[in-house]
């Protein structure tokens, strides 16, 4: 079992910058598969970024050169640096993990999921 906890989110103005951290439980973390999800009122939760044990990444092409996943098997933590942030990607953001070697964009291939954190941009 993984538990996930999200932290980092809060109140931007557009054109800022957030990073949310999203630790895991759990003796084989670095083995796992880890993604950011987002999920806007009214709209489907949307992949945005992933990341493999071997540090492999992958993207949204929304936010390709401003999002920057990453993370720390020694602290069990994966992160997520935000960048010049718009007022339509206000959404609660969700990690997820799972035990694969290959990073995906559907949220159906990941096992277990963080309470998600709210980031809400201003313009």
């Amino acid at each position: 079992q993984v538990q996930l906890v999200e932290s980092g989110g809060g109140l931007v103005q557009a054109g800022g910058s957030l990073r949310l951290s999203c630790a895991a439980s759990g003796r084989t973390f670095s083995n796992y598969a880890m993604a950011w999800f987002r999920q806007a009122p009214g709209k489907e939760r949307e992949f945005v970024s992933a990341i493999n044990w071997l540090a492999m990444t992958d993207y949204a092409d929304s936010v390709k050169g401003r999002f920057a996943i990453s993370r720390d098997n020694a602290k069990n933590t994966v992160y997520q640096q935000m960048n010049s942030l718009k007022p339509e990607e206000t959404a609660v953001y969700y990690c997820a993990a799972d035990a694969s070697f290959k990073i995906s964009r559907h949220p159906s291939d990941y096992a277990y999921w963080g309470r998600g954190t709210q980031v809400t941009v201003s313009s």
